[in-house]
C-alpha cells in the first residue's frame, strides 16, 4: 500500500522524476509522458462521472472500476520491465482487466442503435465530458505506442490493449449518455462548404 506523508520532497526541482524501480527519468522522458497522460485521462473519467453517478449507476460503476485499473496503468508504465529481478512484484495489467472492459463495452453497446455516421463531442454534458476522456485515453494509447518503439524500452502490451478498449468504451459510453444514442449530434460531410 503507498504511503504518503509529505507531498512535496523537492527532488524533482531538477526536472526529473522518480520512476517505480527508483530509476530518475527527466519529466519530459516519453515514459513519463505516457504514464502522465494515463493520469490525465482518469482525471477526466473523475469529470465525467460527475454526470453519471446519479443518471447512469452502473455506467460510472464502470468508469469508477476503469479509473482503478488506470492508476495500475500507470504503476504498470512506470515500472519499466527491464528483466531484471526486484524485490517486489510489479504491477501489471492482465488480460482479465482488458477482458472486463470488452464485457462492460458489450453491454452497454446492446441498446444502441448502429451509427450512420460519425459522432461530434457534445449533446449532453455528460456526453462531451466521455469524449473529452476518450480522446485523452486515445493520446494515452500513442504515447504508449511510441515508447514502444523506442529501443530498449519495453510496454507491457495487454496495458496498450487494455487502453484501447477503454477509449472504446468511453465512446459508447458517450453515446449511452446521448439517450442512447437517440441525442447523438452527426458528422454531416461538407455541411458548411
Amino acid at each position: 500500500m503507498v504511503k504518503l506523508n509529505k507531498i512535496y520532497t523537492r527532488t524533482g526541482d531538477d526536472g526529473t522524476t522518480g520512476l517505480g524501480s527508483g530509476e530518475r527519468r527527466l519529466k519530459s522522458d516519453l515514459r513519463v509522458e505516457a504514464y502522465g497522460t494515463v493520469d490525465e485521462a482518469n482525471s477526466c473519467i473523475g469529470l465525467a462521472r460527475l454526470h453519471t453517478a446519479q443518471s447512469h449507476p452502473d455506467l460510472d460503476a464502470m468508469l469508477g472500476r476503469i479509473q482503478n485499473d488506470l492508476f495500475d496503468l500507470g504503476a504498470d508504465l512506470s515500472t519499466p520491465d527491464t528483466g531484471k529481478k526486484l524485490d517486489y512484484e510489479p504491477l501489471r495489467i492482465i488480460a482479465a482487466q482488458t477482458a472486463r472492459v470488452e464485457t462492460d463495452i458489450d453491454a452497454l453497446n446492446k441498446d444502441l442503435q448502429p451509427l450512420r455516421s460519425f459522432v461530434l463531442p457534445g449533446g449532453s454534458p455528460a456526453s462531451a465530458a466521455l469524449h473529452l476522456a476518450r480522446t485523452v485515453a486515445r493520446r494515452a494509447e500513442r504515447a504508449m505506442v511510441a515508447l514502444a518503439q523506442v529501443k530498449g524500452e519495453h510496454v507491457n502490451p495487454e496495458g496498450v490493449r487494455y487502453i484501447n478498449r477503454v477509449s472504446d468504451l468511453l465512446f459508447v459510453a458517450g453515446r449511452v449518455v446521448n439517450d442512447n444514442g437517440n441525442a447523438d449530434v452527426l458528422w454531416v460531410p461538407g455541411k458548411n462548404r
